[in-house]
């Protein structure tokens, strides 16, 4: 079975995050690899006190222009791909997704 993985991160930070992800197994369908979706968009955050943020000022409201980033993953290597995501993402707390798929080829049979 399979996951799928959706996180934001800084634009120039992709490449890098992307990277590891690719590199501890994600981002694998059938044959191809390195298989992502990315939309850009805008962040939003404030850090609080005791926040040590990549970007910003604690107490201040902070926009940063970020990418969607969502790919697949196959459950036998989710923990190495999450521990490899949090590691190469600049925030201290990025915001990341791991949404169960449904194996539908069943039923192009």
């Amino acid at each position: 079975m399979a996951k799928k993985i959706v996180f934001y991160v800084p634009v120039n930070e992709a490449p890098k995050v992307k990277k590891a992800l690719f590199d501890s197994g994600a981002g694998v369908i059938g044959n191809y690899d390195q298989c992502s979706f990315e939309a850009r968009g805008r962040g939003q955050f404030r850090a609080l006190s005791g926040a040590n943020p990549f970007i910003g000022k604690v107490n201040e409201v902070e926009y940063v222009d970020e990418l969607r980033v969502e790919m697949i993953c196959k459950d036998d290597v989710l923990k190495l791909a999450l521990k490899a995501l949090i590691e190469a993402h600049p925030y201290e707390e990025p915001a990341i997704d791991v949404i169960d798929l449904f194996d539908f080829s069943s039923l192009l049979d």
